[in-house]
């Protein structure tokens, strides 16, 4: 598929739109990435997109793809080499990664977002919600190297995409993930040497700075 015609639209620092870029780096696609500004977004976001006009969409021979969970298994079924295999060839192996992705989704960007856009007792909640939910992540993990074991895959996608938040993450919440997860922190790490993972996760400070000036923005209005 060499002459296919790829193109991710994404928003720097997203979360979500890093998982479509790392599964099109872990596969070697060629493709075109642009960067859209959230705050005046582009008649091509809004046009590909038409449903929930957000990032990230993969634009796959001018034919869109939203939701980057979606997105991912997208890459997988459709350039299904043997490089880089995202999700198990067991069926039952790759039922359970589509939970855990979905449990991720389900929980560790809505608790943070309680932490973050709450005070007092709330804010408290949402601070041992979003531990809670790191925790259960790191039980899950076990002592694999992967979450696909010895093989770097979906629900590694998934989750290496928040590690550059974990610094946001742990200043609004005064407490440490390495002293609350340390496995979780070390399989981290691990991801962060592949090269289709470090090269597209941003700065833990630039991250943070980002995060500051949106929150004195909303707390403005």
């Amino acid at each position: 598929m060499s002459h296919d015609e790829v193109v991710l639209l994404d928003a720097w620092g997203s979360m979500f739109g890093m998982r479509a870029w790392i599964a099109l780096e872990e596969k070697g696609v060629k493709y075109e990435h642009k960067m859209e500004d959230l705050n005046n977004k582009s008649s091509l976001l809004m046009q590909m997109n038409p449903i929930y006009k957000q990032i990230p969409v993969l634009i796959h021979n001018g034919k869109p793809i939203s939701e980057s969970a979606i997105i991912v298994q997208y890459i997988y079924e459709v350039w299904n080499d043997n490089k880089a295999p995202i999700l198990p060839s067991d069926p039952y192996e790759r039922a359970q990664a589509r939970f855990w992705v979905d449990y991720i989704d389900k929980k560790v960007y809505p608790a943070w977002n309680k932490m973050w856009l709450s005070k007092g007792e709330e804010h408290e909640a949402g601070k041992k919600e979003l531990i809670s939910v790191f925790k259960q992540l790191e039980e899950t993990l076990g002592d694999k190297t992967f979450y696909g074991g010895d093989t770097f895959g979906f629900v590694d996608i998934a989750l290496i995409t928040f590690y550059s938040w974990f610094y946001t993450f742990e200043t609004y919440g005064n407490f440490e993930m390495e002293g609350e997860c340390p496995k979780l922190v070390a399989w981290a790490k691990r991801c962060i040497q592949r090269e289709t993972v470090s090269k597209v996760l941003p700065d833990e400070k630039e991250l943070y700075d980002a995060v500051v000036e949106m929150k004195k923005e909303l707390d403005s209005k």
